[in-house]
């Protein structure tokens, strides 16, 4: 049924008059007349009695009167409700993103609660692996995880950071007093990193296999300051990327930068590369841009789906 003819009904019945409806709708009356003769057709019933040069309707058409307000009531907030989402003034946005990672959205979060409180973001903690599935199977529209990716994910990637990774050890530890160490200085010591559904786990295995190094591993862990405290017992060296080493108690601990590796703690958002993103979704990764990094080229929004 056209919405445009049962708005014409609609103003013919309030008016009670062709003329007066052509008037209120800044249209022809005969306009008026045949848009109204269509919807009696699709009707199969009159819908107006015509008396001269007022109209009024037939009890079918008291029907169509009563519930096309309510259709054009509905249309009248949908048609709102569709231009506050594409003005970020209302609608929800879910995030996944890794614990490691969260330490880096705190002033994100804040700016854009700031600059879009109508939208209600949701942010979803979980491992880097755990929101790659995610988001590749459609559950989340974006999240954070350490990059790369691989090949096959269809997953589209911008980092927003690039990190060394930190190695902290008990005060008499071998390289003590050295600020920087190559991964081989590493080849008798014994390890402390996360589980190996962590991202950055995974990077430290290839990086080792690259090396030709087996690494030995004293023990791994989901949390970041017990492997700290390991540490701190002489059970071995932690890992850690900076942003979270800097954030944890070392004094008196041994720490050095990884060096020469080509190991680094490289994180960045995530999407479907052939999907498509809401209007929520991409000012999120705008305000990231602004808070997190310099702002994309014009070539990296139109790779990305993006305005």
């Amino acid at each position: 049924m056209d919405v445009r003819a049962l708005r014409y009904f609609v103003e013919t019945v309030r008016h009670a008059s062709f003329t007066q409806a052509a008037k209120a709708l800044f249209v022809t009356q005969s306009t008026v007349s045949k848009m109204i003769r269509q919807l009696e057709e699709e009707a199969g019933t009159p819908l107006l009695v015509r008396d001269g040069h007022t109209a009024r309707p037939t009890d079918t058409g008291r029907v169509m009167y009563q519930r096309g307000l309510q259709v054009l009531e509905t249309m009248r907030q949908l048609s709102e409700e569709l231009r506050q989402t594409a003005e970020l003034q209302r609608g929800s946005l879910e995030v996944g993103i890794p614990p490691m990672i969260n330490l880096l959205f705190t002033p994100v979060v804040k700016r854009f609660r700031e600059q879009h409180p109508g939208i209600h973001l949701t942010l979803r903690e979980g491992t880097g692996r755990t929101v790659e599935d995610l988001v590749a199977g459609g559950e989340l529209e974006v999240g954070a995880t350490i990059l790369p990716l691989a090949a096959d994910s269809g997953l589209a990637a911008q980092a927003f950071g690039s990190y060394p990774i930190w190695v902290i050890g008990p005060p008499d530890a071998a390289w003590a007093g050295k600020t920087s160490l190559p991964l081989s200085a590493l080849r008798d010591t014994r390890l402390l990193i996360p589980t190996d559904d962590f991202a950055m786990t995974r990077r430290l295995r290839q990086a080792f296999a690259d090396a030709g190094l087996q690494p030995g591993i004293a023990a791994q862990s989901a949390h970041w300051d017990f492997l700290v405290a390991m540490a701190s017992a002489g059970l071995g060296a932690a890992l850690l990327p900076e942003p979270l080493m800097r954030r944890m108690k070392t004094r008196g601990l041994s720490t050095a930068k990884l060096a020469k590796s080509g190991l680094q703690w490289e994180v960045g958002h995530i999407w479907q590369q052939s999907g498509y993103l809401s209007y929520a979704a991409r000012a999120w990764l705008e305000v990231c841009d602004e808070v997190l990094g310099g702002p994309r080229s014009a070539a990296a929004r139109k790779r990305a789906g993006r305005p």
